[in-house]
C-alpha cells in the first residue's frame, strides 16, 4: 500500500524524526523553565536546537536526494528555519500562552499539545518547499 503513496511513507519517517525533535525541544525547553526561564524564551532556545537536529536527520532519512537531482544543503537549512519559524515559534508561542496563559494548562503540558498541531503543518513546509528538489 505504502508503494502507492509514497508520501505516507514519507510522513511515517518524518514522524519517526519528530518524535527525536520533541524529545530534544522538551528536554531543553523543560530543563529550561525549571530553571525559571520564560517560557517563550525557552521556546526559542528549543527551538533552535530542535530546528538543527530536524534538518540533520529529515536531510538524511525524510528527504533524501534521489539520483542526481540537486540541492544546496545551505538554501535547504534556511528554508528550514523560516518554516520552522512560522510553526516553531510564531504559531507554537501563540498556542502556548492560549494554553498557559487563557486556557491555564500545565507549562510542561502546553509543548506537547502543540505537537498536535505543528507536526502536520511542519511536514507540508518541509516536503513542498525546504527540501523540494530543484
Amino acid at each position: 500500500m505504502l508503494e502507492r503513496f509514497p508520501w505516507m511513507l514519507q510522513f511515517i519517517k518524518f514522524s519517526f524524526v519528530g518524535v527525536s525533535n520533541l524529545l530534544v525541544y522538551y528536554a531543553v525547553y523543560s530543563l529550561l523553565v525549571h530553571f525559571g526561564c520564560h517560557y517563550a524564551v525557552a521556546n526559542g532556545i528549543g527551538f533552535v536546537i530542535s530546528v538543527l537536529n530536524s534538518f540533520l536527520w529529515n536531510s538524511l532519512f525524510v528527504f533524501k536526494k534521489s539520483g542526481d537531482k540537486e540541492r544546496s544543503k545551505a538554501a535547504t537549512l534556511v528554508k528550514t528555519f523560516i518554516s520552522y519559524a512560522l510553526t516553531g515559534l510564531v504559531l507554537q508561542t501563540l498556542l502556548l500562552h492560549l494554553f498557559i496563559d487563557i486556557m491555564h494548562l500545565s507549562k510542561y503540558a502546553a509543548p506537547l499539545l502543540c505537537v498536535c498541531f505543528t507536526t502536520p503543518l511542519n511536514f507540508l513546509l518541509n516536503k513542498f518547499w525546504s527540501f523540494k528538489e530543484k
